[in-house]
């Protein structure tokens, strides 16, 4: 069975970092794109970055030059690296991962971790 793992959130300070990790576990072929979204209460979940198998990444305006997302692949893992963070940013951080399954790809979500930015 499939499962992707979060580490990293809690409650930090507004400018502070954080680093969460996503580590795909389980029985397939390979991992495609992993990203990461967040969401708040009462509002949908929305893109935060994403990265190719081959290292491309995209970001939301909001975080671009504050979060960094890195993969290893030898370890099917994704990182965000989250600086200079806003109490804006507080959310529930959900992992995603595209893996390729025998002949079909499917779309996996990790369980969340809660990241509070307050002072």
């Amino acid at each position: 069975q499939v499962q992707l793992v979060e580490s990293g959130g809690g409650l930090v300070q507004p400018g502070g970092s954080l680093r969460l990790s996503c580590a795909a576990s389980g029985s397939f072929f390979m991992v495609n794109s992993m990203g990461w979204y967040r969401q708040t209460s009462g509002k949908q979940r929305e893109l935060v970055a994403v990265i190719t198998r081959g290292g491309s990444t995209n970001y939301t305006e909001p975080v671009k030059g504050r979060f960094t997302t890195s993969r290893d692949n030898a370890r099917n893992t994704v990182y965000l690296q989250m600086n200079s963070l806003k109490p804006e940013d507080t959310a529930v951080y959900y992992c995603n991962a595209q893996i390729v399954l025998s002949l079909r790809q499917i779309n996996y979500w990790g369980q969340g971790t809660q990241v509070t930015v307050s002072s």
